[in-house]
């Protein structure tokens, strides 16, 4: 599984979340995460269809497609249900 998370310096909510993604990586040794600055991969921003509402993070599969995406701030609980949810398929 990999995550593809997408910031600005400008986002109060990436900053809440940045701790919290921290934390959750600490659970997912496996997990690949990958980060991208809004403002300076704007190649990236296109490919992926990210618009206006940071932070997102999109969860992909094993071949590159993704599973879901989560938009705005959660809490660990929350995204580690979700990623949870998603390794049982």
């Amino acid at each position: 599984m990999k995550v593809l998370k997408f910031n600005a310096i400008w986002c109060p909510g990436c900053l809440v979340m940045r701790p919290i993604w921290n934390k959750i990586k600490n659970n997912y040794p496996e997990m690949e995460i990958e980060e991208y600055d809004y403002d300076n991969n704007n190649e990236e921003v296109i490919k992926w269809n990210i618009g206006k509402k940071l932070p997102v993070a999109i969860i992909l599969d094993h071949n590159g497609q993704e599973i879901t995406r989560i938009i705005g701030e959660k809490s660990k609980k929350e995204i580690m249900s979700i990623i949870d949810d998603l390794m049982e398929r």
